[in-house]
């Protein structure tokens, strides 16, 4: 185990460790975002094995307990490493820790998924393929011809169509789908140009996600959407960690100050 990387002054990253499996081997990394997901995270890693030939494989852990990512099953699984997030902040905290740590190491861009298991990571190399074709945010989406949205809850579907989707694409003008869907993919050159600046402590829960999406498009960056397949449960409890009120209320809060430009440099 490792501590963390040394950052640019300028960079706020909360602080972490790092297990690494094996040296990088890939072009590309894949960061997924776990905390507390029991076997649905086991069965996603189980199944992302075979990608690992052409990305590198990466937890990023905001501080599970619950025994999941024990280390013999992420080698196993072909998992390169695993970061485990020991500062303050949930999902933005998470993602400006791998994506920093990932920027450290010369990755040229970074593909970022949930780790509860509801998106088909079979798609990865349609993001591989975005990225090397010079597309700088690359949106993963199941509105588009190709992708699929199985069992999505109602007020999910209709509060992502009529509300977060719009929003979104008026702040960035340029139509997006999908906003609220956590497959994506950033390049370097997104994720390090001084006009961005990610690597603020002002991203904590889902800002950092809203914030890219509309800041790319609107200084310039090539921006594309891919399809994907999200798949939720037939029955039983939504795996996610949005509440459906206060959660959903705080979601609309930071969706309007994105929106609003609030979190630019």
């Amino acid at each position: 185990m490792s501590l963390a990387a040394s950052f640019p002054a300028d960079w706020q990253v909360p602080a972490y460790t790092c297990t690494e499996f094996f040296p990088k081997r890939n072009r590309y990394a894949m960061a997924v975002f776990v905390i507390n997901e029991g076997e649905r995270i086991r069965r996603q890693l189980a199944k992302m094995t075979p990608l690992a030939g052409r990305v590198d494989i990466v937890v990023a852990d905001g501080g599970s307990t619950d025994g999941s990512l024990d280390e013999a099953f992420l080698r196993e699984a072909g998992v390169r490493l695993k970061l485990v997030k020991t500062g303050p902040g949930k999902l933005s905290a998470q993602m400006r820790m791998a994506l920093a740590h990932l920027m450290t190491e010369g990755y040229e861009g970074v593909i970022v998924v949930d780790g509860n298991d509801k998106d088909d990571t079979s798609a990865a190399p349609l993001f591989i393929e975005a990225l090397d074709a010079g597309i700088d945010h690359v949106q993963g989406s199941r509105y588009v011809k190709g992708g699929q949205a199985i069992n999505t809850p109602f007020m999910r579907h209709w509060g992502v169509t009529l509300l977060h989707a719009p929003m979104i694409s008026l702040a960035a003008r340029r139509r997006y789908t999908d906003t609220s869907n956590g497959f994506r993919a950033y390049s370097r050159a997104l994720l390090t140009d001084p006009r961005v600046k990610p690597f603020r402590d002002v991203f904590v829960g889902y800002e950092l996600h809203y914030y890219l999406a509309i800041r790319s498009s609107r200084l310039g960056f090539k921006v594309k959407e891919v399809p994907v397949t999200r798949r939720y449960p037939e029955s039983g409890p939504i795996p996610s960690k949005i509440s459906p009120f206060r959660g959903s209320v705080g979601i609309l809060k930071v969706l309007a100050r994105a929106c609003m430009g609030r979190y630019n440099p």
